[in-house]
């Protein structure tokens, strides 16, 4: 078998973990365990990322299969896994009762136009050299923020009433036509991609065996979350701007004599 031949397979299989790391969540998610759910959520986002990679390593055209199957993964990972995290709710109950339905149709709203999101980028989107609307990853990457916050373990309180509200601000970023940078090798932003995914590792280890606040633990994870929001909000304020430079820029003529050299 040819190399690019190996990178595809490999890439259709990180695909696939993907997918079956997202519908583990979801069984977590209706079992009750949020934030175990949530660590196997980041772990999904570590294999979309792998996903990319390998697919670009292979080099050529786009596989026709492997978008659809990346497409596939992220609509179990990224929309309707988030979608049953603002929906369900088995951990404070009693703060949530009020506010049961609210949930409910939020979280239907952002699976929903996650997959419409999902369903335009995998039949034209993906032509594009940026991101017409803010990826789902990307959202599912900041909806889990809010579920730390406000949710579990509520780093600034119970409050579901931050945690609908910010979904509702953030769902419909997805289908809006701004543009948003594909973060590839060479992207000045990579970086910044890097080191939010790293916050985030190291927000939700720690969570996972239940520190008493205040705990070296506790206070890490929120340390590491707090810094995790400064990266995700970094890209949703100034990602457009950064999208239409790097279009800008792409579209300049070269200059007189060729390009400078190095």
């Amino acid at each position: 078998m040819s190399r690019p031949g190996r990178y595809r397979i490999a890439a259709d299989l990180a695909s696939v973990a993907n997918g079956t790391l997202g519908a583990a969540a979801i069984g977590y998610i209706l079992l009750g365990n949020s934030l175990f759910a949530l660590a196997l959520l980041v772990a999904a986002l570590g294999f979309d990322g792998l996903d990319g990679l390998l697919a670009r390593r292979a080099g050529g055209a786009p596989s026709v299969v492997g978008r659809w199957l990346d497409s596939a993964a992220d609509t179990v990972s990224f929309a309707v896994a988030p979608g049953l995290l603002l929906a369900v709710h088995r951990y404070a109950q009693a703060a949530w009762a009020p506010y049961d339905t609210a949930a409910r149709l939020v979280g239907l709203l952002v699976a929903t136009l996650a997959v419409a999101r999902l369903v335009y980028f995998t039949w034209r989107g993906y032509r594009l050299p940026y991101f017409l609307g803010a990826s789902t990853p990307q959202t599912a990457l900041a909806l889990l923020l809010l579920v730390l916050f406000f949710q579990q373990p509520a780093y600034l309180g119970e409050d579901p009433v931050a945690v609908l509200g910010g979904a509702l601000l953030l769902a419909p970023l997805m289908v809006l036509p701004v543009p948003y940078p594909k973060i590839r090798r060479g992207h000045p932003w990579r970086y910044l991609t890097a080191f939010t995914s790293l916050m985030f590792v190291v927000a939700l280890l720690p969570i996972q065996f239940h520190p008493a606040r205040g705990a070296p633990a506790y206070l890490l994870a929120e340390a590491a979350a707090g810094l995790a929001a400064v990266g995700v909000a970094i890209y949703y304020l100034l990602g457009p701007r950064v999208a239409r430079t790097g279009v800008a820029a792409a579209a300049l003529p070269p200059p007189p004599g060729g390009a400078p050299h190095a």
